[in-house]
């Protein structure tokens, strides 16, 4: 079990789940959790679900905290710096997961002395099979990186990149569930075309998504080889795969996944 004091700023849906994880993991006792949030409805719900405290005054969690953790809305976190700033000192690690908040802009926010590490995690992490992305700021320690491994792996899969790839895994991982929802939307709609009921062909739709994705994960293999696996020569599969390819599928999945990280540069240079 961890030692450190963790403080939430923030308790939306995000701050909820990353707090539930940790708690679930057994990595921190909900007396060593806490989240501030103006919401007296974000407060009581952040309660409920944690078991954690949760107040309004963003100075009183960080105060008490070891690590911080950013949980507000971009657009809300140039004051909250401000307001923090007073009391964060090298002894306190601050953990970002405001999307497109570049480390000099939150070491000029907040002291640069400040050890930082910024998080690009995704929704999923609401399930306890999150895809973050993180990177160290130049303050960050070794003991940082394997805190961070920690608190993230208890949400999910985490990986360490360099800070420039993080639109990518906002590009990839980030907007990726919204791609992936559309295709479990789209293969359901199939079913109901062929005879299925909605809600029945949903369930298999997911359901499908979700074993073909945990094949890649616990086999390691490639998603080619995998595919080719099931794709019989004069097949059900391989007329729905040349399908796909005549209306460009892979063509333009790799081609939203490039919009959205373009977006997300485009974002932080605002």
């Amino acid at each position: 079990m961890l030692q450190q004091r963790i403080g939430m700023i923030g308790a939306g849906r995000m701050a909820t789940a990353l707090a539930n994880g940790l708690i679930r993991a057994g990595l921190v006792p909900p007396e060593s959790l806490s989240a501030a949030d103006p919401s007296a409805e974000a407060r009581e719900q952040f309660v409920g679900a944690t078991g954690a405290r949760a107040v309004a005054d963003n100075l009183e969690v960080a105060t008490s905290a070891d690590v911080v953790v950013l949980a507000v809305k971009p657009q809300n976190l140039t004051p909250v710096m401000t307001e923090l700033c007073p009391c964060l000192n090298e002894n306190t690690l601050v953990i970002s997961i405001a999307a497109g908040v570049r480390l000099q802009s939150l070491a000029e926010g907040l002291g640069r002395n400040v050890r930082l590490v910024r998080v690009m995690p995704n929704t999923p992490c609401l399930v306890g099979h999150g895809a973050s992305g993180y990177c160290l700021g130049q303050n960050a320690t070794g003991a940082d990186r394997a805190l961070v491994e920690q608190l993230l792996a208890s949400v999910g899969l985490t990986v360490e990149v360099d800070e420039p790839l993080l639109d990518a895994v906002t590009g990839l991982s980030g907007s990726g569930p919204a791609f992936v929802y559309l295709m479990i939307e789209a293969l359901g709609d199939g079913g109901v075309r062929m005879g299925l009921a909605g809600e029945l062909s949903v369930r298999l739709a997911a359901q499908t998504v979700r074993g073909a994705a945990e094949m890649v994960l616990a086999t390691g293999e490639h998603p080619s080889v995998l595919r080719d696996r099931v794709t019989s020569p004069g097949g059900t599969t391989v007329a729905g795969l040349e399908t796909l390819e005549s209306a460009g599928f892979h063509a333009a999945i790799v081609a939203a996944v490039e919009a959205a990280t373009k977006r997300s540069i485009e974002l932080a240079a605002k």
